[in-house]
């Protein structure tokens, strides 16, 4: 298999304990993700950073690794040439609806809607929902169906809510339950959407791309490349794993996190052809 490129979630993937890309599952400081990284530069294959981080996040993230370009809000925002070129998807946005996704609703008051519907199981994922362009980043425990039938019921069934992984206990005290984060986003945008956008503009096929990631939206990239790689502590969600059963194309690692994922670019990169 010949990689021409690399997408990549970051948080739970990239990086590991407290965000930090020189830490493995736990707190102890690790060079295996930086030597990984180091190799995949020499190697001349371009990196993406595929993310629910907003622009400026990304744009940060990308200059200290490196990377290439990003796709960030869940698939909703593209970003190439240091910035300098990309795109904000709407999806099924309605097209009478101004603006970007963001300021529809919250023109509508929509997460105020949302937290008075689901009472103590949803809550801003503050600080990191400010300066969205595309998509609301929530946390709590919910159902999304359950968002789905409520978005459906209240006119907003062009929107869709993600589940985007389980945070540490710390983040949302106020329930017994596992706390996820969720990006609230127009129907039609994904990761993989977004991904077979970016090959598209660079003229790769999507049989030369990787993927790597820790959960469920993650995998929506796994149709679109060759190959996708989901790090261990991803596979630990029963509901992650039933889904990467599915595809065909999915290959879980040993390692968890940043090890992880070091273990998936080092695997690419020894089988280059």
């Amino acid at each position: 298999m010949t990689v021409r490129i690399v997408y990549t979630d970051l948080d739970g993937t990239m990086v590991g304990w407290r965000g930090s890309f020189f830490a493995g599952p736990d707190p102890q400081p690790t060079l295996v993700p930086a030597e990984a990284l180091v190799e995949l530069h020499r190697g001349g294959v371009p990196l993406v950073l595929v993310s629910g981080r907003t622009r400026p996040q990304l744009l940060e993230a990308a200059a200290l690794l490196g990377a290439d370009g990003f796709i960030g809000e869940l698939g909703a925002v593209l970003g190439w040439d240091r910035g300098r070129g990309g795109e904000v998807l709407r999806g099924e946005m309605p097209d009478q609806l101004p603006g970007t996704p963001v300021e529809a609703m919250d023109g509508a008051d929509l997460a105020e809607r949302l937290f008075a519907a689901f009472p103590g199981r949803l809550e801003w994922h503050a600080p990191w929902h400010v300066g969205h362009e595309a998509d609301l980043m929530l946390r709590g425990n919910v159902a999304t169906v359950e968002v789905h039938d409520w978005l459906d019921a209240a006119g907003f069934g062009w929107l869709r809510i993600h589940d985007n992984g389980v945070l540490p206990r710390r983040e949302m005290p106020s329930t017994a339950e596992p706390v996820h984060v969720y990006h609230l986003l127009p129907d039609g945008i994904d990761k993989g959407v977004a991904v077979a956008r970016d090959l598209d503009r660079r003229g790769i096929p999507a049989a030369d791309a990787v993927a790597i990631g820790d959960s469920t939206s993650d995998l929506a990239m796994a149709p679109y490349v060759g190959r996708f790689f989901l790090v261990a502590n991803g596979a630990q969600s029963p509901a992650t794993r039933a889904a990467a059963e599915a595809l065909g194309n999915v290959t879980v690692t040993a390692g968890s996190f940043g090890l992880g994922w070091a273990e998936a670019v080092l695997a690419v990169l020894s089988e280059q052809a």
